[in-house]
């Protein structure tokens, strides 16, 4: 199996603004004061288009999708929570936490996909669950090594055990389950998607170890990372709340690896980190400030990976 892919999906957002029903448990969203909404949506497209354009330029097939002003969905650059696609044709449908984050799942995509030459062959559904406020959004919450068959899943409101394990039995996947809190006004609060605090690459884990205050189950998951002889990059709360745990390794031209990140990330990271990450893939980060203010997600969030096979 592979960890990286060189196709992704990213939906252009045509009324992006703070998500107010994903505040409650996203502390990373901000208010921008004074800003109009369309002012703060102009800002999000020109960060868009242009974080597009370095992927393009150096090979990732990206496939830009328009959001539609037909639904009320501010969170719709955050594809990643909603679907995810794999190299047996399967794709897995999640249920969300926010209601008006469940309009953002749209099957045209996958038609789109399929007349790119994706070969989807089955549907996973998990969004009834959704009925029984029972949530588990996509790659945010579940963090996959594909390549060893793990699965790894910081528990929130908004990553329910029981339905992780059930996705892992479905999947084939090894589950590694733990919990990852952030300090919010001096008490430990969960944090609510796993892929803010930790990133997988094909040789590489980044992770913020602190945030998973039971030793036990830190060492746990630090001993699954070591087993699959990953380099393990540790990074602060500090960082991860400039997003350094958000990050995303995919393919360019030439079967190049790079490794994704907003420039509030990078700007974060130590020169060592620097050169630990560079030692595994180039770099390349683009500005993101407004969108990730508002929408409380960054670089890894934007970006649905694309494992499907090609006819």
């Amino acid at each position: 199996m592979r960890q990286t892919t060189n196709a992704i999906v990213m939906i252009r957002p045509v009324a992006f603004r703070m998500n107010e029903q994903t505040a409650v448990n996203n502390y990373y969203q901000k208010v921008l004061d004074g800003l109009l909404p369309s002012t703060v949506n102009a800002k999000a497209q020109q960060e868009f288009d242009a974080f597009v354009e370095k992927l393009r330029a150096v090979g990732v097939d990206v496939t830009v999708i328009e959001d539609s002003l037909e639904t009320d969905t501010p969170d719709s650059i955050f594809p990643n929570n909603w679907v995810s696609f794999h190299e047996n044709g399967d794709v897995a449908l999640y249920p969300m936490f926010a209601e008006n984050r469940r309009q953002e799942r749209r099957e045209d995509i996958l038609d789109t996909l399929e007349e790119k030459g994706f070969e989807i062959t089955n549907i996973m559904d998990y969004t009834s669950a959704e009925e029984d406020g029972i949530f588990l959004e996509g790659t945010g919450s579940l963090l996959l090594d594909r390549a060893n068959g793990k699965a790894y899943c910081a528990l929130s409101p908004r990553a329910d055990e029981e339905l992780f394990i059930e996705f892992c039995e479905d999947f084939d996947y090894a589950p590694v389950i733990f919990e990852a809190f952030q300090t919010v006004d001096g008490e430990r609060k969960l944090i609510y998607h796993t892929n803010v605090m930790m990133c997988l690459g094909e040789t590489f884990a980044v992770i913020c170890a602190d945030s998973i205050d039971d030793k036990k189950e830190r060492k746990m998951v630090l001993d699954n990372l070591k087993q699959d002889q990953k380099e393990i990059i540790l990074i602060t709360e500090a960082q991860v709340n400039n997003f350094a745990g958000n990050m995303l390794e995919v393919r360019g031209n030439d079967d190049k690896r790079y490794i994704v990140m907003s420039a509030s990330a990078h700007q974060s990271l130590t020169s060592k980190q620097i050169a630990q990450l560079e030692n595994h893939a180039e770099i390349l980060s683009s500005s993101l400030d407004t969108i990730e203010a508002c929408g409380g997600g960054s670089a890894r969030c934007m970006m649905a990976e694309v494992f499907l096979p090609r006819s």
